[in-house]
């Protein structure tokens, strides 16, 4: 299935009713008065965030959602009956803005939290509520308010702990698939992942975090190049960035130059983004002589005059991912502490 992580929307709530102008009829009280009750509330529109949903595939078939108008008062103090409210259920990690001004109405981090998106008019007043002791017999009602319509734009962000970026065929999938139990597909040709993957890593029997593979970047990402810009946005929630560096390309391609290139496009995308803290793991070592990996290494280091943390590892045969995992792990609990 497509992977849908964006939809734009039509939210439309219910009006409230009339009130009513009505006076009490009863064949033995002359001059009963106002018994005009007031106009039912319109319907609100919710969106709730449900763990049970990972796409927004049903909001590009369903475009417009209305609620119902709340009903008119009637005589004899009756109040007219509030509309039902919609309640929209959306993916955990769903961010709403206003179509128009680009605010962020919701953002659906948890599951179960719940947000107004389109508040539902309040109902008329019947004349009852205009008696005194000087118009006793009030003929003013007031109209039922409308409800708020707006357009909104939905966006789905992967909920990780650790997002992995790299140039296409830097082996991210293939990783992911050695430190937990996600199968994404894997070949050997680029853009093999189309949509992010998400798996748990499970260190120990108590201690795991969340890992996305997002389809791989190439320069001018940020301008909408190649698959991964659609992705991007997914790399905001995490805490970690992986960065992924295929060190035996077939095509002879500059490692360092690869990483500088990805690095100005997370700057470009968002200059945040590119301040999260990001990690060098130098992939596909088994491809390379023992001697030869440790000299690669180094000079990658060097070149790129790297003072964060870098790990070399073989995802194919899951060589180094074990360390790997747990200083991600420690990294992650750190964090959480502070």
């Amino acid at each position: 299935m497509k992977f849908f992580d964006e939809a734009r929307i039509e939210v439309i709530a219910g009006s409230g009713g009339d009130g009513s102008a009505s006076f009490r009829r009863e064949k033995y009280v002359p001059r009963g008065g106002p018994d005009g009750g007031d106009g039912g509330r319109g319907g609100s529109i919710y969106a709730v965030a449900d763990l049970n949903l990972n796409t927004l595939i049903d909001y590009r078939y369903t475009r417009i959602f209305r609620a119902k108008a709340g009903e008119g008062g009637h005589g004899r103090d009756c109040n007219g009956r509030g509309a039902d409210d919609i309640v929209l259920r959306m993916p955990v990690g769903t961010v709403i803005r206003d179509a128009g001004s680009g605010e962020v109405v919701a953002d659906l981090a948890k599951d179960g939290e719940r947000a107004l998106l389109a508040r539902g008019g309040k109902g008329g007043l019947g004349n009852l509520n205009f008696k005194s002791s000087t118009n006793r017999a009030p003929r003013q009602f007031t109209r039922g308010e409308p409800g708020e319509a707006r357009q909104l734009e939905l966006e789905l962000r992967v909920l990780a702990d650790v997002g992995l970026l790299g140039m296409p065929n830097a082996g991210k999938s293939t990783l992911i698939r050695a430190v937990s139990a996600a199968r994404p597909k894997v070949a050997d040709y680029p853009f093999t992942t189309l949509q992010p993957n998400l798996g748990v890593v499970r260190v120990d029997e108590s201690r795991s975090f969340v890992m996305a593979d997002i389809p791989g970047l190439i320069e001018g990402a940020a301008e909408g190049a190649g698959l991964g810009h659609q992705f991007l946005r997914h790399l905001k929630r995490t805490g970690l960035l992986l960065h992924l560096v295929d060190m035996a390309p077939f095509d002879d391609a500059d490692p360092a130059r690869e990483v500088r290139a990805i690095a100005a496009e997370l700057k470009k995308y968002d200059p945040a983004l590119a301040r999260k803290p990001r990690w060098l793991v130098m992939n596909k070592m088994d491809l390379l002589e023992p001697a030869e990996r440790k000299r690669r290494a180094q000079a990658l280091v060097k070149k790129l005059r790297w003072t964060r943390p870098w790990f070399v590892v073989s995802a194919i045969n899951a060589q180094g991912t074990r360390e790997l995992a747990y200083a991600v792990m420690e990294f992650l609990e750190q964090a959480r502490r502070k």
